[in-house]
């Protein structure tokens, strides 16, 4: 097990919120980045995906929001340190990732959380494809997961440089 886990979250079966899982999807069909991070279709999966979230020490979760500007095919990055830094309707989940991040604070197993969001416009349409703006925004996404990939990478050679020199002196 590495890590880092790139955890996609949605519905495919309802167009652009299922983009999560299609960014995912891409990035192991091309092989990006198979020796640092592990991949994880996390459908709508809830409270399942608690417990393999804590097990990682990265997680970078990638899922479609409701962009109160209305601007489809936008790529956020954030690092939310809190369960408040999270939009309280991340998604068209039942479950939503807010209360995820809550269940993790509550079993004290936080990992350090990156989230890369696509806006999307009509979610709830039945269909297994995305919009144009959507699709066009995959390869931003796959770009912004590859960007955070390298920083976290980066900070764990920082980290096991200073862990080394600490057992040195």
């Amino acid at each position: 097990m590495k890590e880092i886990l790139v955890l996609g979250i949605g519905n495919l079966i309802l167009n652009d919120e299922g983009v999560g899982i299609h960014v995912v999807k891409e990035m192991m069909d091309k092989n990006l980045l198979n020796n640092y991070v592990d991949y994880l279709d996390g459908g709508t999966g809830g409270y399942l995906l608690v417990s393999v979230m804590s097990l990682y020490k990265h997680v970078i979760i990638i899922d479609a929001t409701l962009d109160k500007d209305n601007n489809p095919g936008k790529v956020n990055v954030a690092k939310p340190l809190y369960p408040s830094d999270f939009p309280p309707i991340l998604s068209a989940h039942e479950f939503g990732l807010r209360q995820m991040i809550e269940s993790l604070y509550f079993i004290e197993q936080v990992p350090n959380l990156h989230l890369i969001t696509v806006s999307v416009k009509n979610y709830q349409r039945v269909g297994m494809k995305l919009s144009l703006n959507v699709k066009d925004a995959v390869p931003k996404a796959i770009s912004a997961v590859e960007t955070v990939v390298g920083s976290i990478i980066r900070e764990i050679g920082r980290a096991s440089c200073r862990e080394r020199v600490y057992v040195l002196v």
